[in-house]
């Protein structure tokens, strides 16, 4: 992987280190204040984590599905959360990674599954290789 796929991975891992510092705090501090805003921080975390995981391994079917799946429920995750967070604030009091859309997190959590869809369509596994072998030939 090199090029924007590295800063893409890099991204992932920055988020998932921010998400997962960010949960953790949460959660052990002041849980009891807000349960579900907090576990859903922590899901993020565990969502970029695997992303971030899945995005290194892309190459093979296994783990690029993975990444299809983890990127998805990102960006549904963002979506959803973000518009409950606009539409029913008193839900979402205190802030999740994906309150807002991300606005914690200067929306990064709205672009980056964006981006990482985007990856995954241009290298997908099988044509990397089937290109490989056109140029070689």
């Amino acid at each position: 992987m090199s090029g924007i796929g590295r800063v893409l991975v890099i991204v992932y891992a920055v988020m998932a280190l921010a998400a997962t510092g960010r949960s953790f705090v949460q959660i052990v501090e002041r849980f009891d204040e807000a349960p579900l805003a907090y576990a859903l921080s922590a899901l993020a975390a565990l969502v970029y984590i695997l992303a971030t995981l899945a995005l290194v391994f892309a190459g093979s079917a296994r783990w690029y599905v993975v990444a299809w799946v983890a990127i998805v429920f990102e960006l549904v995750g963002v979506l959803v959360i973000g518009t409950l967070s606009l539409v029913l604030p008193a839900l979402f009091a205190h802030p999740t990674v994906w309150s807002g859309f991300g606005y914690g997190y200067l929306f990064i959590p709205l672009v980056l599954p964006f981006l990482g869809l985007w990856w995954l369509i241009t290298h997908r596994p099988g044509v990397r290789l089937e290109r490989a072998a056109e140029v070689a030939a």
